[in-house]
Order: structure tokens, then C-alpha cells, then sequence
């Protein structure tokens, strides 16, 4: 049977076409490494749970196939003028519980997602002003023009307001809560399918939606989520045949599955950027021996964590040539980097620059580290803890699952981690967004939405200055100068230390046959999704 829209997310539709055997199942299973923790599309700015709550909610608009943006909720818009969008919403359709979308969802959704507690607050802008138009139409007024405003909304989901005000769900659920919430345990989305049961952590059940107001391309009864961390687990339900779909395969396992009689690989670069992070905002670092200062705030220690850190064999020892090095915080497909070299990994020059910071002895540092977010992730950490050690910088390593990952370094009143690891895909597939929610300066009053994915606590009102103009820049020459500029200060800084874009790997059973050029948009669409 064909499934086009039932893969991860609603806008996948048209991207992926699969045909499932036998027909009659019309089940489709699927395995990750990590788990779906809550239905609240505002509680985790991840692509994995985005991804999967695309299946229910929808945005004003979606991505085609050819990864442009779409019209979804929104039939159409435009600019009557540089700094006011109008957006003309879809009449007709109905939330999974039967109430009618409308022009109050929109405006109910925008504060939502603006509100305390949200890991989305980028989405829309903080001073921008969202107006009721009519039942039907929505304008939203910005302070100065955004070109990508759009760019950003393919995971902005709308709520619908009418059930969050029934259901005590007006505030959003944040990612460090310890009690779930009405809405991180449901779902009242407009998407192509429901949630028939949600057991965090165990099975996620998704029906297919018989009153969506699309067209299916699929004929998928329902989806079947089950988390299963354990690698060789998961391979095993692969080729045993208990599940049709698996992301990631390991890297040690590709050429097993390629070889088996049972499934395939499908391989192909992504977009997202994994990266270190130093915290350099606080006058004591959170965990550490070090007493009294911060030696992240030393341009000299950070430079030396970054040439400490043996990148080369990271990819062929780790990845197993699966990865691609990256001097900048975006992938090349985003900014080209033919103007960047990566700084050489020099231990010798590494232990010179600590002794000279007055650190020759090193120092204690914990690092936190998701185990079930990215390829090889636990073990890329556990490389890099090997290499710090040889320049003095002893790491205590915290790898867990991404649910207590981001958890504790998201958690309110500031964000709790010394050294860590993240991972960033910018959905606009543009600079700018990296520039602006990685990089900026937190805690900006003028922008309250700058640096939001900002851990590390770098801050630069020069650079925030290049990002800015970045943003209302139409001239692409121009435009990329700027980029230019902003990445060179940052390198100056030593601001952060990118590694490389990871290979994607899903294991696919052999009853699952591609329809249509599906491979390279798979790759492509997971490589748009926003977030850590």
C-alpha cells in the first residue's frame, strides 16, 4: 500500500511515497532510538518529536516535496505591506474533536507559543502583534520586515483554543516539567491522523484521520511508534521483521542490514550540524572544580578545548567515514564554507594555551550528553572526554536519554550545563536562524526571543548587530557578506565548537518499496527539521 503522508509527519506528504506488504496489514511499524515524552507541540523544539506530532497538528503552512513552503491551514497569504502579513485560512476544517478551526486558533496558538514555558519562542516574533482580521483571516504585524517569517512555521502547530481553555492547557508544558500536563499526554491536532493510546516511552498508536481535510496519499489504517534505545535491539526487530521502519542504523550494523534478505539502508548527508558548547555566561561554572571563575570565559581555554578535540578521528573511528567535518555551525548545503578552515586539532598548542590561562594542572568538568538523539552520540562524547583528558581537562560524562537531557540543561530560571553537546538544524535553511537562536545573546530585551537555543550563554552585540541586518537584508550578495562576517567573528571568539553534519541511516524492510525519488527527500526532509 502506498504511504506518503504517514512517515514522521504531515509534511511529509508527497516527499515519501512507500508501498507496504501485504496490503491487508495496513500497519505500518516503526522503531527510533529515542522516545516521544509529550503530545504538547510547544514543549520540545526536537525534530524527532516534531516529526512525530506532525502526524496530528498542522501549521499555518507545510513543506512539499520539493521542501518549498506550501499553504496548509492557510490557503494563502501576502504583504499588503513590508511589515504586515495576511493570511487567509482554510474554511471547513474541523479539530480531531470536531471543533472548527478558525481565526481565534491562530491567535490563541501565537501566544501560546510565546508564552513562558515554550521551547518555540522564536517561532513568531515577541513584539509582533497578531490581529483578528475576521473569523477567517489573520494579520500579523511586525516591527521591522522578516522576508523568512514562513520559513520558520512548517513545526509551528496550531491549538486549538477552545479544548486548551476546557482542558487546563493554556500554558505551555516545559521540557523540565516532573508532572505532565493535559496536553502532553493528548492530542487535539487538525493533521491526517489521531492518537488512539500514548504510553511514554513504551507505544505511541496513530489512526489515520477519516474527516482530514486533505488529500491522503496513503492507505494506512494506523502507525505504530515503539522507542527502542538499545541498538542491536532495534536492528534486531529489523531483520526479524517485527518492525518495517528503523532510524537510526547503527554505523557498525549498515552493511549487516544492507546484506540481509529481510531489509535495506538507505544512506545520505543531513543538514543538522552537531556541535560543543561551552559555558561562558556564568562567573562559576555550574560543575566543576574550579572555584571562584569560570574558565570557559577564557578565549584561551576555549581554543584549547577546540584544538584538543581530534575531529579526523572522530569520523573515521566513530562515524566510520559516515560524517562530514564542519568548520561553521551550518552545512555548507545552508552557507558555503570554501572561505573556512577548520582550526587543526594541536594538543601541544592546546596544553600551552591552558598553562598560559593559568590552567597547566587542567581542570574538573561535567558534560552532558544525549544517548539517544543522534549517530554514535554517547560515544562521540566518550571521544571527546578520551581527548580532553590528554590536555589535562578531566570530564565527568552525564549521557542519557534525551528526554532527562533536555530536561535538566532546559530547565527554568537558566540553563543548567557546563560543557555539553547539541545538535542544530535551522528549518528556515538559512544562517540566519543559527546566527539568531544559537549564537545571540540571551536575556536581549529589545528581542527576548534571541539566543533561545542558546546554552553555551556566548554573547556579542557585534555579531548579534550582523545577524539583525542579516535578517531584513533582500540583496543575497550582500546578505552572504554578513553571514561571512558574523561566522568570522564568532571563529575569532572561539565561540563554540562545531564537529560535523551526521549521515542519516534508516533501516527499511524489503516489504517497504520506494514509489517515487523517495530516498533523497527523506534525507532532505529530516535535514529541515528544526531543532536540537
Amino acid at each position: 500500500m502506498s504511504v506518503g503522508r504517514s512517515l514522521f509527519a504531515a509534511t511529509l506528504a508527497g516527499a515519501l511515497a512507500l508501498a507496504v506488504s501485504p496490503v491487508s496489514s495496513q500497519t505500518l511499524r516503526y522503531a527510533n532510538q529515542g522516545e516521544l515524552k509529550s503530545l504538547d507541540p510547544y514543549t520540545l523544539n526536537e525534530s524527532t518529536t516534531s516529526a512525530h506530532l506532525g502526524h496530528v497538528y498542522e501549521g499555518l503552512v507545510a513543506r512539499g516535496k520539493d521542501l518549498k513552503i506550501i499553504p496548509a491551514l492557510a490557503e494563502s497569504w501576502e504583504t499588503p505591506e513590508p511589515t504586515r502579513w495576511r493570511f487567509h485560512l482554510r474554511k471547513g476544517v474541523k479539530f480531531h474533536n470536531g471543533d472548527p478551526f478558525t481565526a481565534d486558533d491562530v491567535v490563541f496558538s501565537a501566544e501560546r507559543v510565546r508564552a513562558k514555558g515554550s521551547n518555540f519562542l522564536s517561532r513568531v516574533p515577541a513584539d509582533a502583534k497578531v490581529v483578528k482580521v475576521d473569523d477567517y483571516t489573520v494579520d500579523f504585524v511586525l516591527s521591522s520586515p522578516n522576508p523568512i517569517l514562513t520559513a520558520l512555521w512548517a513545526t509551528w502547530y496550531i491549538m486549538d483554543k477552545k479544548w486548551a481553555e476546557a482542558n487546563d492547557a493554556v500554558a505551555p508544558t516545559p521540557a523540565a516539567a516532573t508532572t505532565p500536563s493535559y496536553a502532553s499526554l493528548h492530542e487535539n491536532g487538525t493533521g491526517p491522523f489521531t492518537i488512539e493510546s500514548h504510553q511514554p516511552g513504551v507505544k505511541t498508536v496513530f489512526k489515520a484521520n477519516p474527516n482530514w481535510w486533505g488529500k491522503p496519499e496513503h492507505n494506512l489504517k494506523e502507525i505504530v511508534f515503539t522507542p527502542i534505545s538499545n541498538p542491536a535491539t532495534r536492528v534486531a526487530a529489523l531483520l526479524s521483521g517485527e518492525v518495517d521502519v528503523i532510524e537510526p542504523v547503527p554505523v557498525q550494523d549498515i552493511e549487516r542490514v544492507k546484506a540481509s534478505p529481510n531489509a535495506t539502508v538507505l544512506t545520505g548527508p543531513e543538514l543538522r550540524t552537531l556541535f560543543v558548547g561551552m559555558d561562558q555566561a556564568r562567573d562559576e561554572l555550574l560543575y566543576s572544580n574550579v572555584k571562584g571563575k569560570n574558565p570557559f570565559k577564557d578565549v584561551r581555554v576555549r581554543e584549547a578545548v577546540y584544538r584538543a578535540i581530534d575531529i579526523e578521528l572522530i569520523k573515521n573511528r566513530v562515524m566510520r567515514g559516515l560524517s562530514t567535518p564542519s568548520a561553521l555551525m551550518v552545512a555548507p548545503e545552508i552557507f558555503p564554507s570554501k572561505d573556512f578552515t577548520r582550526p587543526k586539532f594541536d594538543p601541544d598548542a592546546a596544553k600551552k594555551l591552558l598553562a598560559d590561562a593559568g590552567y597547566a594542572d587542567g581542570f574538573e568538568v561535567t558534560m552532558d550528553c544525549p544517548n539517544d538523539r543522534y549517530v554514535n552520540d554517547a560515544a562521540i562524547c566518550q571521544a571527546i572526554v578520551g581527548m580532553l583528558a590528554r590536555i589535562n581537562i578531566k570530564v565527568d560524562l552525564q549521557a542519557q536519554p534525551k528526554a532527562q537531557y533536555f530536561a535538566k540543561v532546559l530547565k527554568p530560571g537558566g540553563y543548567k550545563t557546563s560543557l555539553y553537546m547539541l545538535g542544530w538544524t535551522p528549518d528556515t535553511l538559512d544562517s540566519q536562524n543559527v546566527l539568531h537562536d544559537i549564537m545571540g545573546c540571551r536575556d536581549d530585551p529589545k528581542d527576548p526571543n534571541r539566543g533561545e537555543a542558546n546554552l553555551a550563554g556566548y554573547c556579542n552585540k557585534q555579531f548579534d548587530e550582523l545577524a539583525d541586518k542579516v535578517l531584513v537584508e533582500s540583496d543575497t550578495a550582500k546578505r552572504d557578506l554578513l553571514i561571512k562576517q558574523a561566522f568570522e567573528l564568532s571563529m575569532k571568539d572561539w565561540a563554540y565548537i562545531p564537529l560535523h553534519q551526521q549521515a542519516l541511516a534508516w533501516g527499511v524492510s524489503k516489504k517497504v518499496k520506494l514509489t517515487q525519488g523517495a530516498d533523497n527527500m527523506v534525507r532532505l526532509y529530516w535535514a529541515t527539521m528544526q531543532g536540537e
